[in-house]
């Protein structure tokens, strides 16, 4: 059985982006280290700070599509429900700090 994600990132100064994955690992590291080009390497967006996990791809679009159309008060205090601080969830991952962080969490 498959998982998808929907996640927002951030950079330092908190401009947000809202994706979907079914590898969520792969893609944040994707995001971090710019291997794909666009908004997020242009605005350095690298922190993972919020995801939730669907079991259905188009779950998970619909959840997508929901969060974009929201106004980005709303966006950050779903963020902030979760993750106050703002810290890149994705820290636990791995053994290091990710590529521009300098904190750790977990959701």
């Amino acid at each position: 059985m498959f998982e998808y994600y929907v996640y927002i990132m951030a950079n330092k100064s908190r401009t947000l982006y809202t994706g979907v994955t079914n590898d969520l690992e792969r893609r944040v590291y994707e995001h971090q280290h710019k291997l794909v080009k666009g908004f997020t390497s242009k605005y350095n967006i690298t922190r993972l700070v919020w995801y939730e996990s669907f079991p259905d791809i188009e779950q998970a679009i619909e959840g997508e599509k929901r969060i974009k159309g929201w106004l980005r008060s709303k966006k950050i205090a779903l963020v902030e429900s979760m993750n106050p601080k703002w810290e890149d969830l994705s820290l636990t991952w791995r053994e290091g700090p990710a590529v521009g962080s300098d904190t750790a969490s977990t959701q």
